[in-house]
């Protein structure tokens, strides 16, 4: 992860699409051929998994473990080098991608809403959804039955390197994204990580998730 070129591959992966060596080489600036020795070194890592369509290749994080790590990473390389830290770009602070779930401000805001009404509890192996959580999660339209029955955990924490406090993660926190995405409140930025929010999708974001954010 310390090589600009690799680590940049890994920043543009985590938007959660799937993405060609040559995307991932003009995202690092070197060319096909450096990008291919990168590629494999990620690959040989652990870091990235690679499926084939057709002729094309295309490169993800290899699982939500990774996010976790970069986006901890982040705010530590970040931390001793401005008071201000994580992003300069308003949107990227506002709410972004972290592989498959909500990160940035609206992120914690979800956090913290989900604890301050019960609906979430810490422990010591992560955040566990209550039973008035589960009321919720099933009216906010999910499907828990099917979470529960995949392989992902339901839930878990990721420290938000712009805000420096918890998001949701886990197979609740994407769903929750993609129930978002549905509803219409928000849609992802094509040229960058930035989830934008319609007015009506802020306005609806904040009557669901009010109350102090985590201080964690």
């Amino acid at each position: 992860m310390g090589d600009p070129a690799r680590a940049n591959m890994l920043t543009a992966l985590m938007s959660g699409k799937a993405l060609t060596a040559t995307e991932l080489a003009a995202e690092a600036g070197v060319t096909a051929q450096t990008a291919s020795g990168h590629l494999a070194k990620l690959l040989d890592g652990g870091l990235v998994q690679v499926r084939k369509q057709g002729r094309h290749k295309y490169f993800t994080l290899a699982h939500a473990d990774v996010a976790a790590a970069l986006e901890g990473l982040m705010g530590l390389a970040a931390g001793q080098l401005r008071t201000r830290t994580g992003p300069k770009d308003a949107a990227l602070r506002e709410a972004r991608v972290c592989y498959n779930h909500l990160a940035g401000q609206r992120g914690v805001q979800l956090y913290g809403s989900l604890l301050a009404h019960g609906f979430l509890k810490e422990a010591a192996d992560g955040p566990v959804l209550t039973a008035a959580g589960r009321v919720f999660a099933n009216d906010f339209g999910i499907d828990l039955d099917a979470l529960s029955a995949a392989r992902a955990p339901l839930c878990r924490s990721c420290l938000d390197w712009s805000e420096r406090r918890t998001h949701l993660a886990g197979s609740l926190g994407r769903a929750m994204l993609t129930r978002m995405e549905d509803l219409g409140w928000l849609r992802r930025d094509e040229g960058s990580r930035a989830v934008l929010f319609s007015p009506l999708g802020r306005r609806a974001f904040d009557a669901a998730f009010t109350g102090p954010s985590s201080s964690n």
